[in-house]
């Protein structure tokens, strides 16, 4: 059985698309390198720049800019179709097209895009994100990282850290959330700054975790790094008007982003676990054909399906720039719960060998255990959907 489902009106380039990708992960991602990466919390980059040499990092950025979009349903399917093969490419791939093209096409001045869209595009730079801190997470107003202006007015000196830095060791920039002013005004004094992982003053320490291991997550601390002014995302004008961009349509789509990656792993899970039943025989015959396996898959297949609905949806609406904050929500938090159900269905059809090597089940649980926290945690989706919906706290 086929168990590629695309909906009927995902246009022609979508699919093919998805082919490509479908083929890049089948030559260039076999298991025993997966296990490997897996091991030592990395990715290859020279898979990465064969990835980016097919063009789909410009799939957010407007081909004023070299890329081939803003196509955020293309840029998810891609994110689906990369993650049969684990966190190793898509995860990279976010970096460069979400963090980075989302980010800059949105909230860049026109000389940050003029600057950094076309090498994102090309895959030739990635981001990180330095928003969460040793005591903030889902609440970023209370971000304690400090900016102050120095020079006139031409440097920006950075002082603090910041927690769950993923992807600090290998970007070229921090999309890093500051203090601009004093904390007691809590919205209006917040910036977004764009560090070089190079500049001086700023160090790293690695943390060791057991989900998402394309990389490490990592603790960042500037000790007065020094960049100009022009970092400041969207130029100086917008020093003091961090909060703008971080509630806006690029919170819309990186909740999709998540979401597609956790979509993507539910995905690889059941169809291991559909294969391997039909594979493995006890009491006479494939285990597929006993009716609780049977009807444990079917369940399976079925919350995935209801899950490919709300998140294409959340995409379609993203794409057409219609409000979409209580739908994006609604699909991070409902895919993030139901993937978990998902993949644990799955693991126990396929019992020991859901836990061991040889195996990509394993990893799919450690993956996905985390996906209703990280990218915005399911109680604070809640929350949002609350508020958006405007009953009363």
């Amino acid at each position: 059985m086929s168990s590629h489902h695309t909906f009927a009106d995902e246009p022609e380039h979508i699919g093919l698309l998805r082919e490509t990708m479908r083929r890049f992960v089948e030559k260039e991602m076999p298991r025993e390198k997966r296990e490997e990466w897996d091991r030592n919390h990395t990715f290859p980059r020279d898979i990465f720049a064969k990835l980016a040499a097919t063009g789909v990092c410009g799939l957010t950025i407007s081909d004023e800019f070299g890329g081939q979009g803003p196509d955020i349903v293309g840029a998810v399917a891609v994110i689906e179709e990369l993650c049969r093969g684990g966190p190793f490419m898509a995860g990279p791939f976010i970096h460069t097209a979400f963090y980075g093209g989302v980010n800059i096409s949105e909230n860049g001045s026109p000389e940050q895009k003029a600057a950094l869209l076309p090498k994102l595009a090309k895959g030739e730079i990635t981001f990180a994100y330095g928003l969460s801190e040793p005591d903030v997470g889902g609440d970023l107003a209370s971000v304690r990282t400090t900016a102050r202006m120095e020079d006139d007015g031409k440097t920006v000196v950075i002082k603090g850290s910041k927690r769950w830095c993923t992807g600090a060791d290998f970007a070229d920039f921090i999309y890093c959330l500051v203090r601009s002013g004093e904390p007691d005004a809590r919205y209006k004094n917040l910036s977004f700054v764009l560090i070089p992982t190079d500049a001086a003053g700023l160090t790293m320490h690695p943390i060791d975790h057991m989900n998402l291991r394309y990389t490490l997550s990592s603790d960042v601390f500037f000790d007065d790094v020094r960049v100009p002014a022009e970092n400041i995302v969207g130029g100086t004008d917008n020093w003091n008007r961090g909060w703008k961009m971080l509630a806006g349509p690029a919170l819309d789509v990186e909740k999709i982003e998540i979401t597609a990656v956790t979509f993507g792993i539910a995905q690889a899970a059941v169809e291991e676990a559909w294969v391997y039943s039909q594979e493995r025989e006890q009491f006479g015959k494939p285990i597929c054909a006993h009716q609780t396996v049977r009807h444990a898959l079917v369940d399976a297949r079925t919350k995935l399906q209801a899950c490919r609905h709300m998140l294409y949806h959340g995409a379609w609406l993203a794409q057409e720039g219609r409000p979409c904050s209580v739908e994006t929500s609604m699909a991070k938090l409902f895919v993030a719960e139901t993937a978990v159900d998902v993949v644990l269905t799955c693991q126990k059809v396929m019992g020991a060998y859901g836990l061991s090597e040889g195996h990509d089940m394993q990893r799919h649980v450690r993956d996905i255990v985390g996906m209703p926290i990280v990218g915005g945690s399911s109680n604070m989706q809640r929350n949002n959907i609350a508020n958006r919906l405007g009953l009363p706290a």
